[in-house]
């Protein structure tokens, strides 16, 4: 257990990023981390504020909350939380973010014990596209835990959770239940309470056309593509044919632009 502790504690001195190994129950540095630079994430601006203050608090040391970052898939949720971390890092290096996969929520006590040792350092967990089909086993485990995260949770772990999900559940689960429930109160309020864990909801939200080719504007500045009104019809043609209109679209865009027009880009 010592030689184990000593290299967890090697790895976290030489690197900030990492991803839970289940099988090994121990963090694999992530080397390759390259997220967005945080002025290309458009239209989210609220978001944004919100989420930094909030981890520039926990940087410093203040107690602070969790936070669930839902809504609409390809808006920007992973990428906020990954590229405001990679900022605030520059000034505060004992500052860590650990990548929890969704099926390994059972080992998040076992994290927590293994974390709270090293109070000199902060670490936020993150758990992307976290959402429940039923109530099974996987549910009970992150509700308990979050629950009790008054008592469980050490003060230098923070939990970043996304789901396209306001409450990490189908809509009709929650329909079906107050159709069929007995004590229908209290048994919908056992479902959705989970979200309600949760000291910050953050919800992204379908861009506007406006907010769309803001974005397509900023990436073609940053990477020395020529804006224009042809960049601007290809743009919405594109999404149209998508059916959406996402942050994750008008990248697919941006790539497919700078293929054609034989552009290097570097993330």
């Amino acid at each position: 257990m010592f030689l184990k502790n000593y290299f967890f504690k090697e790895k976290i001195k030489q690197n900030s990023y990492f991803i839970w190994n289940s099988k090994k129950k121990n963090i694999e540095t992530i080397k390759q981390f390259k997220p967005l630079d945080l002025k290309l994430i458009i239209g989210v601006d609220s978001q944004k504020e919100i989420l930094l203050k909030n981890t520039i608090n926990f940087a410093e040391g203040n107690f602070t909350n969790n936070a669930l970052l839902w809504g609409a898939r390809g808006n920007g949720k992973s990428s906020l939380i990954k590229s405001v971390f990679h900022k605030i890092l520059i000034s505060y290096k004992k500052l860590n973010l650990i990548q929890l996969n969704k099926n390994d929520i059972f080992d998040i006590e076992y994290i927590y014990s293994i974390l709270g040792k090293y109070n000199h350092f902060r670490f936020i967990i993150f758990i992307d596209d976290l959402s429940f089909e039923k109530i099974d086993s996987d549910y009970k485990i992150i509700k308990s835990t979050l629950d009790g995260s008054i008592q469980n949770q050490p003060t230098n772990i923070l939990l970043y959770v996304s789901s396209n999900r306001r409450h990490l559940m189908p809509r009709d689960m929650i329909d079906n239940e107050r159709s069929s429930a007995i004590h229908t109160d209290e048994s919908v309020e056992e479902k959705i309470s989970l979200s309600d864990r949760f000291g910050l909801w953050i919800g992204f939200h379908k861009l506007s056309q406006i907010d769309y080719l803001k974005i397509i504007e900023t990436y073609c500045n940053h990477y020395d593509i020529d804006y224009n009104e042809e960049i601007n019809k290809k743009a919405i043609q594109w999404s149209l044919q998508r059916g959406n209109r996402t942050g994750r679209t008008a990248w697919q865009f941006i790539l497919s632009t700078a293929s054609d027009q034989n552009l290097k880009i570097k993330i």
